[in-house]
Order: structure tokens, then sequence, then C-alpha cells
């Protein structure tokens, strides 16, 4: 089986290459070595993952007022952690085991990010800048919601829903893995991934596509007992922040040669009376 999931991994890789209709498929000058490219490439990295892990630092008050709205969403949430799990558990079974499957290793680090390197391979080796640039992208954004996330588990040291305990128990800084449920990893690699890739296309459908294979990982750990609904929301807003601010800053710093696309969606925090999650404006 895990032969089977790399292929497809590698295989969505050459799909995404040969089907991409993006009006920004300029290829490298041919006068660039590939060592010059790695090196331009590494170092927009380094500075994506710094630009973001940098940006409270020059937040203002809208700012703040959003990451209130994310948090108050996620403390409203929990009132659904009970009844979504209990509701999952009891339809697990009409869920493939070949998706479930699918969902852990994608969102296995060491699997995402070999799928990224053979991303990147590509780009390089086709001369494409707009594949190298998605490849960067994901690389630093991944960085972010990884050291993010990895510090949060500890730091929040919220229980796992398949310990035993309730959804409210917390242990800060607990070594035991049973406490390590908020945010969701395989959540965040996913969801950055295939938000990545979706913003490189402009029909609607395809990103639809690429966001509903994005999925599978979150599902299938709801499914798997492993997180809680709240760590799976958290996850992925955290996830489309991080990409669409990477993203931004390599536009204004015009590291990549591709042009400004016509909106064709919007990501925003709803929190209301009757309105909690994030919202996806087409």
């Amino acid at each position: 089986m895990k032969t089977l999931i790399v292929f497809i991994l590698c295989f969505l890789n050459v799909k995404y290459i040969l089907s991409q209709n993006l009006n920004a498929t300029k290829s490298t000058d041919s006068t660039e070595t590939v060592w010059t490219q790695i090196k331009h490439d590494a170092q927009y990295t380094l500075k994506g993952v710094g630009h973001s892990l940098s940006r409270p630092i020059h937040w203002k008050g809208n700012d703040f007022a959003k990451l209130g709205i994310l948090f108050a969403g996620t403390a409203a949430l929990t009132a659904a952690d009970n009844s979504t799990r209990d509701f999952v558990q009891n339809n697990k079974d009409h869920f493939p085991k070949a998706l479930r499957d699918f969902g852990w290793y994608f969102g296995s680090p060491q699997n995402y990010f070999a799928a990224n390197a053979g991303l990147y391979g590509l780009g390089l080796i086709t001369k494409n800048e707009n594949i190298r640039k998605t490849s960067v992208l994901i690389i630093s954004s991944s960085i972010t919601t990884g050291l993010i996330q990895t510090f949060s588990k500890t730091a929040f040291g919220r229980a796992r829903p398949g310990s035993g305990l309730d959804h409210l128990d917390f242990d800060p800084f607990s070594s035991k893995a049973r406490y390590h449920s908020f945010p969701s990893g395989h959540t965040a690699l996913s969801i950055t991934m295939s938000h990545a890739i979706a913003k490189q296309f402009e029909n609607t459908w395809i990103k639809i596509g690429i966001y509903s294979i994005g999925a599978i990982p979150p599902i299938s750990r709801l499914i798997d007992d492993a997180h809680w609904i709240t760590d799976i929301a958290f996850s992925t807003a955290l996830s489309i922040i991080v990409v669409d601010s990477i993203d931004k800053f390599l536009f204004n710093e015009k590291a990549y040669d591709y042009p400004q696309k016509k909106k064709q969606m919007s990501w925003n925090l709803r929190f209301s009376t009757n309105q909690i999650g994030i919202v996806g404006t087409f």
C-alpha cells in the first residue's frame, strides 16, 4: 500500500505539470545555471519564512482583531467537538480505507516533502519558473506552519480524542503524545500544499478538485480519531493565512516573473451568532 501511495503522489505531481493552463509559464533564462536557480530559490524560501514569522511585529489593530476572531471562532467551535466525533466514528466504516491510507501518507512529513522535492526537481529540469515558484511557496509555507504547529502542540497540550480524555483536557508542555492534539500537523501540511497549488489556477473547477484532494488528510485524521474538529479548523485557517502572506510577499518582491492574475477566490474568517468558519468567495 505504501508503494501505491507514493505512486499516487508522483502521479499527482506529473498531472499538475501536464494539465496546468496558466498564462504564466515562463521558462527560466537558459543562461542561468541550475546552481544559480537553486541559490535564488533557497534565498527566497528563507526570506518567505522570515517574512511570515515576523509579521506579528508589524501588525496593526485590524490584524489583531482577525487573530482574535480566529481564536474566538475556534473556541466557539469546541461545542461541536463531541458531536462531530460521534458522527464521524459512527460512519467511519463507509469511508474507503484507501483514502484513509492516502490521507495518512500524504500528510506525513517524509512523504510530503518528498513529493514537493519531486515537484521542485521537475521545475529545474523543465526550466519552468512558475513550477519552481510554486514549490518555493509550498516549502516556505510548510516550514512556517510546521514551526507554529510543533510549538503549539506542546504549548497547548490538548488531549487527543482517541486517548479516552475529554476535548477540554489540557496538559501544557507535556511530552506525552496523547496531549499533542492541537493543532493538526497533517492538516497543516495538506492544506498548505493544496492551497499553494490551487492559487496557480484560474479555473474554479480545477481549484475545487485540488482542494478536495487536500481535504482527504484532515478527514482521515477525524476518522482515525486522532484530532478534534477544532484542531482541523484551526490548522486549515492557519495554513491559508500563511500561504497567502508568503505568496503576496514573493509577488511584491518580484522574486519571480509572473503576472498578477485576476482574483478568483478570496478567503475570509467569519464569526457571528449563526456563522463560524472560513468562507471562500468565488
